[in-house]
């Protein structure tokens, strides 16, 4: 069983281009048994994935998501073709781990609904009036559409270029920048709403 450190270097965040092509010398001593090399690949990228998964994920499983998808990638290894970078494949597995939970959560959340028409329970007191900043943004990703707040994540909050979102996501450059110019209107919107003035 693969066990992946705890520490993380915050001198490991950044991915530059000879960063990237130690990536590709890690992968392949990975795909000769070398757990050590994932072990590193874990250390420089877990910072990353894990800024994106809390974005758009429940907060409460963040842990469990971020295992998950450095396992999924682990036994995807023998798969990963070297064209493209490693981060940007992990960056594809991230999302899709994301969306599987989004759906579970979705699933559950409609069964919880359903318990509670059966049985109805005291509705919670309101939320605070003063809400940290970084809670209201949480709250603005949560009602954009998955497809809207990935994008906003991955290029506004992460940083990561267009092209490697298109490439992230298999989705055409164009289809990028329309779901982002949408997702900031509708964060804009939202934050507006909320009293925030921009």
């Amino acid at each position: 069983m693969l066990v992946v450190p705890e520490e993380v270097s915050k001198a490991n965040q950044v991915i530059g281009e000879s960063e990237s092509e130690s990536d590709s010398y890690l992968v392949q001593q990975c795909l000769r048994g070398d757990t050590q090399s994932y072990g590193q690949l874990y250390r420089r990228h877990q910072q990353r994935v894990r800024s994106i998964l809390y974005k758009l994920c429940t907060p409460a499983c963040l842990d469990d998501v971020v295992q998950e998808v450095f396992l999924q990638a682990w036994k995807g290894l023998p798969k990963f073709r070297q064209t493209a970078k490693f981060s940007t494949w992990l960056y594809r597995i991230a999302w899709n781990v994301a969306y599987d939970q989004r759906q579970a959560d979705i699933k559950r959340r409609t069964q919880l609904q359903i318990l509670n028409e059966k049985t109805p329970i005291e509705q919670e007191a309101p939320e605070l009036m003063n809400l940290h900043y970084q809670d209201l943004v949480q709250r603005g990703l949560a009602n954009l559409s998955f497809d809207h707040r990935t994008i906003l994540v991955l290029h506004d909050l992460e940083e990561v270029p267009q092209k490697e979102i298109a490439q992230i996501l298999d989705i055409p450059l164009g289809t990028v920048k329309s779901r982002l110019f949408h997702a900031r209107a509708a964060m804009r919107q939202f934050l507006q709403n909320q009293g925030v003035q921009l």
